[in-house]
């Protein structure tokens, strides 16, 4: 395949919230997150494990989403992603902010598309 579909390198806690949504296991979707961690879907902020598990269920797993990380780069605890993401809600790509806290995330945020 060459160089071009290397394997992106993510952070643990951003790799595990990628492979919860591909496995489609909300558990490990919102174990992902910090106890009060948050997702802000375009300025939608659901936040605190019931929130998580509220956006997962209506926007991503309960969607059958498959997610690909195209591209990512990690400055101190912000990760900046581009993914591809397909589910029966939408299908595109979009851009990725995600906050690490030790070793969960505090927050994934999509911007809403410029």
């Amino acid at each position: 395949m060459g160089e071009d579909m290397a394997e992106v390198t993510l952070p643990a806690p951003v790799q595990a919230l990628v492979d919860a949504i591909n496995d489609a296991d909300t558990e490990a979707f919102v174990a992902a997150f910090t106890a009060d961690g948050f997702v802000d879907d375009w300025g939608r902020v659901l936040s605190g494990p019931e929130g998580v598990r509220s956006w997962a269920g209506s926007d991503a797993i309960g969607m059958g989403a498959q997610m690909t990380v195209l591209s990512a780069s990690t400055e101190g605890d912000t990760t900046r992603i581009r993914f591809g993401w397909v589910s029966r809600r939408f299908t595109g790509e979009s851009d990725g902010i995600l906050v690490v806290d030790g070793d969960r995330l505090a927050s994934f945020t999509i911007p809403p598309h410029g």
